[in-house]
């Protein structure tokens, strides 16, 4: 398997693991994402594969197929006020087709990931897990993550 720099080619594979996750989300609270939609457009997609900044990733196997991705934004934190100068890899999705799920492709993006964030220079790689994915948070516990931060929420 090769880890690789999405590209515009593997935007329709990359959408249809975009439905998964969405209806993953959508099982855990369809009050804020909507069954069988995609959190991008294809030209959206696009135009987010094309910039520097929102790195997309993509696992390939040897025949071409590919089982997941993993979605990036590099974030700096150089003219905010209260931080440090540091870059933040964040890490804001990652997905494993659900027929590959338990072969270890998750790990190898999320260690690709973190040797790419290496690479670049980052401080630390951060991201966010739905409280009601519970496999998702269990998976980045076994990575190594901890928690950085809680978001809450009141529904009004």
């Amino acid at each position: 398997m090769i880890f690789r720099r999405a590209e515009e080619k593997d935007c329709g594979r990359i959408l249809e693991l975009l439905l998964q996750v969405n209806n993953v989300h959508n099982d855990g609270r369809p009050d804020l994402f909507l069954r069988d939609k995609t959190k991008y457009t294809e030209e959206e997609l696009k135009s987010i594969i094309a910039d520097d900044s929102t790195p997309v990733f993509v696992a390939q196997d040897d025949d071409g197929s590919i089982p997941g991705y993993g979605f990036a934004v590099i974030q700096s934190h150089e003219k905010d006020n209260n931080w440090p100068n540091i870059t933040t890899l964040y890490v804001d999705d990652i997905c494993v087709d659900k027929s590959c799920r338990g072969k270890h492709v998750g790990t190898f993006i999320y260690q690709n990931l973190v040797e790419w964030a290496r690479k670049k220079g980052c401080y630390n790689l951060t991201l966010n897990v739905w409280e009601k994915n519970p496999g998702a948070r269990a998976f980045y516990e076994k990575m190594g993550m901890t928690v950085q931060k809680t978001g809450m929420e009141t529904i009004l």
